[in-house]
């Protein structure tokens, strides 16, 4: 995400918590507090986040120092330092919950991609995100999964053709639907095909397809595939597929597997703010 878009954001979100104040902060702390601040994890797992961090921080007041102690893709332990904020105490815990809910869903996205992206390193497998990601995070989910070492999908509908079961109802089969979007697309668009059996796998070779997505097949069913299409098309798993199953998966021989899960479901690292006495 570009600066300009995250900030614009940023911003969005800033208000939306502040609305006409922090009257907890108003309340208690006198205008000219100042304080530090130190962010800390109480788990483990993956870093991811740091720099949106000290954005929320800046933005909501440019007289903050912002030290980063940890960088994204760092492990995380118990009591590791991530950061030091130092300023005004009413600054700092405004600004507090909306910069730790960004940090701890990131680094629980990096968390989960980077499990399951080493389950499938040794079968020169890539683990890709999916278009199931959280309304107005999805630039910043896509980054954290490629944090944990996973790999980015199409970014939306309009970089990539992507043809579903519902797509190829609606146009009449497999055949039709990639005769169509050859047709439409440019030599510049890749265009992928979800398919449910060997049948339908010969009809998406058949049919020019870039990309053949195998959708919730059992692995046998998935080697049956990837000897048939035997590199005439980047092959794809795809449905229900975790760490229980995701070394079957690839095992199969398949190129890419895609996992909803790495944004949809994530659990967040647990991550702490907690200040000094107030001068």
């Amino acid at each position: 995400m570009r600066n300009f878009a995250l900030d614009d954001s940023l911003r969005r979100w800033l208000e939306e918590d502040i609305g006409t104040g922090d009257l907890t902060s108003q309340a208690l702390i006198p205008e000219d507090a100042v304080t530090t601040g130190l962010i800390h994890s109480k788990d483990t797992g993956i870093l991811c986040g740091v720099e949106v961090a000290r954005r929320v921080f800046q933005l909501l007041d440019p007289g903050l120092e912002f030290t980063a102690l940890a960088k994204d893709g760092d492990p995380l332990s118990y009591g590791t330092k991530i950061a030091e904020i130092r300023g005004s105490a009413r600054s700092v815990l405004t600004g507090e919950r909306l910069a730790l809910n960004l940090l701890q869903h990131l680094s629980g996205v990096a968390t989960q991609t980077r499990q399951l992206a080493d389950l499938a390193r040794p079968y020169g497998t890539r683990v890709v995100d999916t278009r199931k990601t959280t309304p107005g995070l999805r630039q910043l989910e896509k980054y954290a999964v490629r944090v944990g070492g996973g790999h980015n999908h199409r970014l939306g509908l309009y970089d990539a053709i992507l043809i579903k079961d519902n797509h190829i109802a609606v146009a009449g089969g497999v055949k039709e639907a990639l005769a169509r979007a050859k047709a439409y697309a440019s030599h510049m668009t890749k265009i992928e095909i979800e398919v449910e059996s060997l049948e339908q796998a010969r009809e998406a070779v058949a049919g020019g397809a870039d990309v053949i997505m195998l959708d919730n097949m059992a692995p046998e069913a998935m080697k049956e595939c990837v000897a048939m299409i035997a590199h005439r098309a980047v092959v794809e798993a795809s449905g229900g597929i975790n760490a229980a199953n995701l070394q079957a998966a690839a095992a199969a021989g398949v190129d890419v597997i895609s996992v909803g899960a790495l944004t949809h479901s994530v659990k967040a690292v647990d991550i702490s703010l907690d200040v000094g006495k107030i001068k």
